[in-house]
């Protein structure tokens, strides 16, 4: 059952229970494995607002805006002050899948579609208006019946968690991270995994896990799927620039478990 922060929790408690239920959200600090940061996002007044939820110790949270110059960054103890507002986004908010996170979409044990997650939380250099977002992959040659309801899945739609608790949505950072070789990132020409710039993800062999299989194949976004008149194939797009083996990308994470 998908256990979000609740309105009884403390706001500390809330805080540990969105870390402790939803690891997929949670990036790990790779100085301390222990301790890591989430993204979260709510929807006020229509409009989609995300902020930033860091554990940097065993007693202190802190929480910023997606753009620093939004507001200054709060702390959140055990028992000490908690502003309404900052209350307020901790009860409310979705967490958002971690930036470069790789979901398979999950039917009769078959991967048929894969969701690439991107939102790497901006520098202060960095442009602020790229904010988090997930790119839908169906497999090339698939039928429309065998693709998953999530073309316009929204991030603060609970129902892409709920996907997660049934099984429907698989995390591939184990199974890839053992296949040296076998899954790679194209970059579209912006350059960038999770962009809408025609970015793809190619399998070159059959690959077994211990609930799933992913089928080889190129895998791209709906939209690229049916504009390209001429699609290139598997070893045409792995002798473009930028190609990238998620094996490499994905072994760390699965070995410190993030």
């Amino acid at each position: 059952m998908l256990a979000h922060a609740q309105s009884g929790d403390t706001v500390f408690t809330a805080c540990l229970r969105l870390f402790h239920s939803y690891p997929l959200a949670v990036r790990r600090h790779y100085a301390e494995h222990r301790y890591g940061s989430m993204v979260l996002m709510n929807r006020a007044d229509g409009a989609a607002r995300y902020c930033v939820l860091i554990m940097e110790r065993d007693d202190l949270f802190t929480i910023a805006p997606w753009d620093r110059r939004d507001w200054a960054r709060a702390e959140i103890r055990p028992r000490g002050p908690v502003d309404t507002a900052v209350r307020w986004l901790i009860l409310s908010s979705v967490p958002v899948l971690r930036d470069g996170v790789l979901l398979g979409w999950v039917a009769d044990q078959q991967v048929r579609a894969v969701l690439a997650a991107h939102g790497r939380v901006p520098e202060p250099w960095d442009d602020a208006s790229v904010v988090p977002g997930i790119l839908v992959l169906p497999r090339a040659g698939s039928q429309p019946a065998e693709r998953p309801p999530l073309t316009a899945v929204q991030l603060d739609d609970w129902r892409l968690w709920q996907y997660v608790e049934r099984g429907q949505l698989a995390d591939l950072t184990p199974l890839i991270s053992r296949q040296v070789g076998r899954v790679f990132w194209v970059p579209g020409t912006g350059g960038q995994a999770g962009q809408r710039s025609g970015g793809r993800v190619v399998v070159t062999e059959r690959l077994h896990g211990d609930d799933c299989w992913l089928p080889a194949g190129v895998y791209a976004d709906q939209w690229t799927l049916r504009e390209e008149t001429a699609p290139l194939s598997a070893s045409q797009l792995l002798a473009l620039p930028g190609v990238a083996d998620l094996s490499r990308r994905y072994e760390r994470q699965h070995l410190i478990g993030v």
